[in-house]
């Protein structure tokens, strides 16, 4: 299905923004906000998402196009919910897409002013590489004022950068690199970019790549399910093709959601996925998690091991609850 709601004056770029969810709409039109009200906006924006309100998304002046999805059957043992297979809806939406320019946001993004024509810049001028942008994470939701004046595209980005912090577990540029508080679209300062070769700082949350890359990579690996480890997987193919990756300054404000510590809600995947990476590379990927798992007596893992993970128990009620932080703003 295919909504257009054209505004001649706005400029666009041959871009497609390929996004998934399901059941987190309120993110999914924050983030069309942001598009909308962008110094440029994507030519097309592709939505893998069943349960979208199609009058809801008309109000977006944008090019949208929803690409219906079948859940995955699969639960998750301790959250009890129906697994969502974001490789596999990735996939399909970079299939549909018209352009050549790939930008990958997750829905819980809000992207800066100047995001999608800085990062569309990048990728023509590297479109042999695999680019990811800066995030930045709100520390709480935003208020229903918030949320209208977003709509409005009258939220400002100081109220933006003043709710958002920087996860100091990653690989971040400082403030005056993101150029993060530049208001004036008209005259935007070149964001920085800089090679790096290390391929496991790469996460999908809001990366871009060339169709004719990603197609060479395979897309994501659809043997991995649910949560973990796909993007490493993704990372790893583009370093052994030689595809040079870049991290880029341009900003996307995450937006705030519970989280587990560890993340004991995503345990089953991680485990399964955590073994088909080892298959493929030979090295364990979401070491820090798997550790905890270990430590609480959950798995039998050690960093050396070369066997696969086995699942010794599930995870208490108490157990879970102690994980559970509603107020974090990254895992």
């Amino acid at each position: 299905m295919s909504i257009t709601n054209s505004d001649t004056s706005l400029n666009r770029r041959p871009v497609t923004v390929i996004t998934t969810c399901y059941g987190r709409n309120r993110h999914l039109y924050h983030l069309l906000a942001s598009l909308t009200h962008g110094s440029v906006q994507p030519d097309e924006v592709i939505i893998v998402n069943d349960d979208a309100n199609p009058e809801c998304l008309a109000k977006f002046a944008l090019n949208i196009v929803q690409i219906p999805t079948t859940v995955n059957a699969s639960t998750d043992s301790v959250s009890g919910k129906t697994g969502f297979d974001i490789g596999h809806n990735r996939n399909l939406g970079a299939a549909r897409a018209t352009h050549d320019l790939l930008i990958f946001l997750d829905v819980d993004c809000i992207v800066a002013p100047t995001f999608i024509e800085q990062l569309s810049a990048k990728l023509q001028a590297q479109p042999d590489g695999l680019l990811m942008g800066q995030p930045r994470y709100l520390t709480r939701p935003l208020s229903e004022e918030e949320s209208s004046a977003l709509q409005r595209g009258t939220l400002s980005l100081t109220c933006f950068n003043e709710l958002s912090v920087y996860n100091p577990y990653r690989d971040n540029f400082d403030d005056n690199e993101s150029n993060s508080s530049a208001l004036n679209h008209t005259e935007t300062k070149k964001t920085a970019i800089r090679k790096t070769d290390d391929y496991g700082a790469f996460w999908s949350l809001c990366f871009a790549i060339t169709r004719q890359q990603f197609e060479q990579l395979g897309g994501f690996d659809t043997q991995y399910t649910g949560y973990g480890a796909e993007d490493t997987d993704l990372a790893f193919t583009a370093r052994q093709l030689n595809i040079d990756f870049y991290l880029t300054a341009d900003v996307v404000y995450h937006q705030q959601h519970s989280v587990y510590r560890p993340p004991l809600n995503h345990l089953d995947s991680i485990v399964v996925n955590a073994n088909r990476f080892y298959d493929k590379w030979q090295c364990w990927p979401m070491d820090g998690w798997l550790l905890s798992f270990a430590d609480m007596g959950l798995i039998n893992w050690q960093a050396n091991q070369s066997t696969s993970i086995t699942l010794i128990r599930k995870p208490t009620y108490a157990e879970i609850e102690a994980a559970h932080c509603p107020d974090a703003p990254y895992v």
